[in-house]
C-alpha cells in the first residue's frame, strides 16, 4: 500500500487527465479491474478485459474517452490509459527511497571517493578511484572495482558487480546478479590452440538504463560496449562485447546479441532472440519472440522467424517435408525446363 491517499483530482493533475465523477475520492493502491476493492485504481488497456469493467469495485478506473463514455463510476479520462498507469503506479509505489550512510560491513578502498549523500549496504566492495554520485544506492553485496563511477539516484539493488572503469550515468536501475563490464570472449586460434585476446575496453550505461536480473554486458575488446540512455533491458540477457544499443530500445528476456553488433534506437526485441555478431540493425526495428537475425537490417518493420509450436503429429510430417524441399525444388527446376523446351 502507499503510504501517501491521493484524491483522483490530485493524480489526475499529476498525471494529466480528465476526472470523470468525484474528485475527492481516495486512492492508496493500485489493482486489477477484476480484483479491485475500495481505495483502488485499475485500468483497461487491452479489450478482452472489458467485461470487468462495470462489474468493478474499484473506486476508480482509467478509461480512454471511448470506454468512458459506458462507464458510469469514476474514471480518469486519457488518451494511452497503460502508458497513465505506469506513471500512476510510480507515484504510488516510489521505487526510491532516499538513504545515506555506509553500513559497517562495506569496504571501500582509500581512492574511492563516495558522496556523503550516497548509500552504501551491507557486504558491499568499493574499489580504488571509484566513485558514487549523490542519491545513489549500493545494495547489499554488490561490487564495484576499480574506476567504477556510478551517477546520481542510480540503484543497483543486490549483488551487481561492476568491472573495471565501468560508467553508469544517472537514475540507472540495476537489478540482482547482473554482471557488466566481465571479460568479452575474444579468443584467436592459432591452429593447435586459442588464445585469449585481452578485453581492455569497458562499458558505458546511459541515464535512465533499467537492466533485470542476471542480465550480463561484457566489457569491450578495446573500444567500450555502450548503452544507450533509456534503453530497458529485461532479465537473463546476454551483451557481447563491442555491441551498442541504441536509446529507447527495448529488449526482452533470454536474448542473445553477439560481438560488435549495433542496434538502433527505438527497436523492440521479442524474448529469446539470437542476433548474430558485426550487424547493423536499423532504427526503429521489432524482432518478434524467438527471431533469428544472421544479416543486418537496414529498414524499421517488423521481423519473424522461427517455427512457432504445433502439434507433435503435425510437427513431424512437416520435418518430413522440410527434409524433401531439395528434391522438390530439383523437380520443379525440371519441369520448368521441359515446359521452356515444348
Amino acid at each position: 500500500m502507499s503510504e501517501k491517499q491521493w484524491t483522483l483530482g490530485e493524480l489526475a493533475e499529476a498525471v494529466g487527465g480528465r476526472i470523470q465523477g468525484d474528485p475527492e475520492v481516495r486512492i492508496s493502491e493500485v489493482a486489477t479491474l477484476g480484483n479491485a476493492g475500495t481505495q483502488q485504481i485499475s485500468f483497461l488497456a487491452n479489450n478482452k478485459y472489458r467485461k470487468f469493467l462495470q462489474s468493478t469495485k474499484a473506486s476508480a478506473v482509467i478509461l480512454d474517452s471511448e470506454m468512458a463514455r459506458i462507464f458510469t463510476g469514476n474514471a480518469l479520462v486519457v488518451d494511452d490509459p497503460y502508458v497513465t498507469y505506469a506513471r500512476l503506479a510510480g507515484l504510488l509505489y516510489p521505487q526510491h527511497t532516499e538513504r545515506t550512510g555506509r553500513h559497517p560491513s562495506a569496504v571501500i578502498e582509500p581512492r574511492a571517493v563516495v558522496h556523503p549523500d550516497a548509500f552504501v549496504a551491507a557486504n558491499v566492495f568499493i574499489g580504488a578511484d571509484a566513485t558514487v554520485a549523490a542519491g545513489a544506492e549500493i545494495g547489499p553485496g554488490c561490487v564495484l572495482m576499480a574506476g567504477v563511477s556510478v551517477g546520481e539516484n542510480s540503484r543497483l539493488i543486490a549483488n551487481v558487480t561492476l568491472g573495471e572503469k565501468v560508467q553508469v550515468g544517472t537514475g540507472v536501475v540495476i537489478h540482482p546478479g547482473a554482471v557488466i563490464g566481465a571479460d568479452g570472449f575474444g579468443v584467436a586460434h592459432d591452429g593447435e590452440q586459442w588464445i585469449k585476446v585481452p578485453q581492455i575496453g569497458s562499458v558505458e550505461i546511459g541515464d535512465n538504463v533499467e537492466i533485470g536480473a542476471n542480465t550480463t554486458i561484457d566489457r569491450g575488446a578495446i573500444d567500450n560496449t555502450v548503452i544507450e540512455r533509456g534503453v530497458k533491458l529485461d532479465n537473463q540477457i546476454q551483451i557481447a562485447h563491442n555491441c551498442i544499443i541504441g536509446e529507447h530500445t527495448v529488449i526482452a528476456g533470454c536474448v542473445g546479441i553477439a560481438g560488435s553488433t549495433r542496434i538502433g534506437k527505438h527497436c523492440a526485441i521479442g524474448g529469446g532472440a539470437a542476433i548474430g555478431g558485426h550487424l547493423q540493425i536499423a532504427d526503429g526495428v521489432q524482432l518478434t519472440g524467438m527471431s533469428m537475425v544472421t544479416k543486418s537490417i537496414s529498414k524499421p518493420g517488423v521481423y519473424s522467424s522461427g517455427i512457432p509450436a504445433e502439434p507433435n503429429q503435425q510437427w513431424h510430417r512437416n520435418v518430413v517435408r522440410y527434409r524433401q524441399m531439395d528434391k522438390l525444388v530439383e523437380r520443379v527446376k525440371t519441369l520448368e525446363a521441359k515446359f521452356k523446351s515444348d
